[in-house]
């Protein structure tokens, strides 16, 4: 007898079958990562979220064996590189730099942003970043009470730079002329890179931006610094006071930021334990504390409840400051 042509068929399907479920299987055994990752920073290079970014980059890959690649999405404030990585596979190829505007400011003015990061996960705060408002010497202001005399003399005539419409830079430009009295105007750019370069060349008088972006040029004088967010002065500018010893501990709270890393919200929970783990073995090496001092952040560790916790309380504090300020929400 001779073997039915529709057996010999059915034999190669069920080969075949049996030799895709191995492939499949072998391939969801494969150690992660199998090929270079992502890490997206949701705003332009040059800015503090991209220097930080960098530094870790290099460690991180290092730790997990395969490239890490700084990818910027700026626009909206932050929130088209945020919804990026909302939106990515998670399958630990993507990660994202989460900051306080993008996860704590954001989703108090905007639905789409508070959307975006329900299909986040927070993994691990790394680093506490201050900033500082400057002006440029143009202004002839060299003290934060001259600063403010030339605001209330000259009401609405400055404008305040801000990383995009709403978020983190429209909530400080309020505090700030609620609490000084002064009437200083919100300009949105895609991101502080380009608003420092206006900065800089002296077309925008003011800037308030954390440190590692600016902190080359307060030591070169190209920009003067006038008061600095957090609960203590900087080691890198111990001549400029904080906005809390000045008395307006509000202004330093709101003015102490951080950066950390987000995932989407499915990644599977072993790969998130290699990132994270990659993540604090990178910022534990002596080389990236030394650039995170040089650049003005520091480290400050803060695990995932802990994180989550924190994320909370300040979009808690951002929503109320919405409110009583009266800003737009969309």
């Amino acid at each position: 007898m001779f073997p039915c042509p529709m057996s010999r068929l059915a034999a190669r399907c069920a080969s075949l079958v049996l030799a895709i479920a191995a492939a499949c299987a072998a391939s969801a055994q494969s150690p992660y990562p199998q090929k270079p990752i992502r890490l997206i920073v949701p705003f332009a290079a040059g800015g503090s979220t991209d220097l930080v970014a960098r530094v870790i980059a290099e460690p991180m890959a290092k730790a997990l064996g395969q490239p890490v690649v700084v990818d910027n999405r700026a626009g909206a404030g932050g929130m088209v590189g945020t919804e990026a990585i909302s939106l990515a596979e998670p399958d630990g190829y993507t990660l994202g730099m989460a900051t306080g505007s993008t996860m704590a400011a954001n989703p108090a003015f905007f639905t789409r942003a508070a959307k975006a990061n329900q299909q986040l996960r927070p993994l691990v705060k790394l680093v506490n970043v201050p900033a500082v408002i400057s002006v440029h010497p143009s202004m002839q202001v060299r003290d934060f009470t001259g600063f403010v005399a030339e605001l209330k003399r000259r009401p609405g005539a400055y404008n305040y730079p801000t990383p995009g419409a709403g978020g983190l830079g429209d909530l400080t430009v309020g505090m700030m002329n609620e609490k000084l009295g002064v009437s200083l105007v919100p300009v949105p750019y895609r991101g502080m890179g380009p608003a420092l370069v206006d900065a800089l060349a002296g077309t925008q008088l003011i800037l308030g931006d954390q440190l590692p972006s600016v902190l080359q040029h307060l030591r070169s004088g190209k920009l003067l610094p006038i008061a600095i967010g957090g609960d203590k002065r900087s080691p890198e500018l111990p001549q400029v006071p904080t906005f809390a010893e000045l008395g307006y501990p509000d202004l330093s709270d709101i003015l102490d930021t951080w950066f950390g890393l987000v995932v989407p919200a499915k990644t599977p929970p072993a790969v998130v334990e290699k990132i994270r783990t990659a993540a604090l073995k990178a910022v534990q090496e002596p080389a990236v504390q030394a650039r995170m001092r040089e650049l003005g952040a520091s480290i400050a560790i803060a695990d995932e409840p802990a994180f989550v916790q924190m994320i909370g309380s300040q979009l808690q504090r951002n929503r109320a400051l919405v409110q009583r300020l009266g800003l737009k929400v969309e």
